[in-house]
């Protein structure tokens, strides 16, 4: 490969010529720009336990009241960033949030997409765009960008949730920030039921009102459903998988990345393709086991790890008699729209 020079090849008098004028010389960085074969990712395989999370997010229920913390959360951040990044991959950011019985997160909307993956806990809602989202473990919620949204708690016991933003991404643009709103007024509520048979969707003779999210709660209890059925009916499929889409357009439910579940079959071991999207692995139930290229991770209910893109991911349900069942977070959908997706071998 070329020798391309160093920085410390040039003179000192001619780099203060050049950084007088805000000029870099551009051969001496390039192969850290341009790594020949495949990108140098700084994410790196990282796990984090819910149990040893758990009582540190309690703790901070003690310490800070919800008027002053706003969102009160644990930001999962991946070391490869640095921890003041407060990022989990580029282009995905992971926070786990307390809502204790009683508290009123305050309505805002901002310009970073998000999802909530319930983890523990009864009697939280949220407010998204006037419909009213009961939280329940393993349901998925949507607050798009731009949208309005708020948490609520009526019931008696803690309740957590894990936050899966594309802020990292937005935040480099900048083009990241909020705008603090009134409480919602409740419009609707379960208009996940109208989109409960796969094959069907409201088509009524007259115009509807432009809804770009015409779903924005994920019942847990459907989509476990119906990946078991799709384990029953096709046996010889390659792996057990349902992704969350837009019910009315079958794209991705939001615009930067992309959401799945995944069922792993009893003493199942699953070899994912290498792509080229960083991805997040959240176990809802079960147990099972990760392979990140060289590292290996063991998880239960509720743990979360990230993969780097071009990484080899092997799944293994270390159970060989119950399923187990994974919520996947990735940035496919941005891949794509970019242009730069891949898959190898």
């Amino acid at each position: 490969m070329m020798d391309l020079g160093r920085m410390d090849d040039l003179p000192a008098e001619y780099r203060a010529a050049l950084a007088e004028q805000n000029l870099v010389p551009l051969w001496p960085s390039l192969r850290s720009v341009l790594p020949p074969g495949k990108p140098v990712p700084r994410t790196r395989a990282t796990a984090w336990r819910y149990a040893g999370l758990r009582p540190l997010l309690m703790q901070a229920g003690e310490l800070t009241p919800i008027e002053k913390a706003e969102r009160r959360v644990l930001v999962l951040a991946n070391p490869g960033h640095g921890l003041d990044k407060m990022q989990a991959s580029s282009a995905i950011y992971l926070g786990m949030q307390l809502l204790m019985p009683g508290e009123l997160a305050p309505s805002h909307r901002h310009t970073p997409n998000a999802v909530r993956m319930i983890v523990e806990g009864e009697g939280a809602y949220t407010t998204v765009d006037g419909e009213k989202c009961p939280m329940e473990r393993g349901d998925l919620i949507l607050t798009p960008t731009g949208l309005w949204h708020e948490h609520g708690h009526e019931g008696t016991e803690p309740v957590v949730w894990l936050d899966v933003l594309d802020l990292p991404l937005v935040y480099y643009m900048e083009a990241s920030y909020v705008t603090e709103g009134a409480p919602q007024t409740v419009k609707r509520q379960g208009g996940e039921r109208t989109y409960l048979h796969g094959g069907v969707v409201p088509s009524p003779v007259f115009t509807r009102g432009n809804r770009r999210y015409p779903m924005l709660r994920y019942p847990w209890r459907d989509v476990r459903a119906a990946l078991v059925i799709l384990a029953e009916t096709e046996p010889a499929i390659e792996a057990v998988q349902m992704a969350y889409i837009n019910p009315e357009t079958g794209a991705d439910c939001q615009n930067i990345l992309g959401y799945s579940a995944l069922m792993l079959r009893p003493g199942e071991t699953l070899r994912l393709p290498v792509r080229s999207p960083a991805a997040v692995f959240h176990l809802i139930e079960g147990s099972a086991a990760l392979t990140v290229d060289d590292s290996d991770f063991t998880l239960s209910p509720a743990d979360t790890c990230c993969a780097p893109g071009f990484a080899q991911v092997v799944l293994r349900n270390a159970s060989a008699s119950e399923p187990a069942f994974l919520f996947i977070a990735d940035e496919s959908p941005l891949h794509k729209k970019l242009g730069v997706y891949e898959v190898r071998g």
